[in-house]
């Protein structure tokens, strides 16, 4: 499983690199992949991922193209910890 983590992980590596995306949200999507590349369980990975993204989704200054890939980084990560 850690496999598919490390397909999303440059998609995400694309968001905390994006000054576009406003500092606040880079810092935590940066904390979720140091998380994603720990020694947790997979679960726990995964959930910690799932609640980072959810809760930067709704940051009302984060630019379009940021909002959907974390869109479709969450829905990833959902599915990931279903399949867990």
């Amino acid at each position: 499983m850690d496999e598919q983590i490390e397909r999303l992980i440059p998609l995400l590596d694309m968001l905390v690199n994006d000054n576009s995306v406003p500092r606040n949200v880079r810092t935590k999507l940066a904390a979720a992949k140091e998380r994603l590349a720990g020694n947790d369980e997979f679960s726990t990975k995964v959930s910690y991922a799932v609640y980072a993204f959810d809760e930067v989704s709704n940051d009302i200054n984060m630019p379009m193209h940021a909002r959907t890939l974390v869109w479709n980084l969450l829905s990833e990560f959902e599915a990931l910890k279903n399949k867990a």
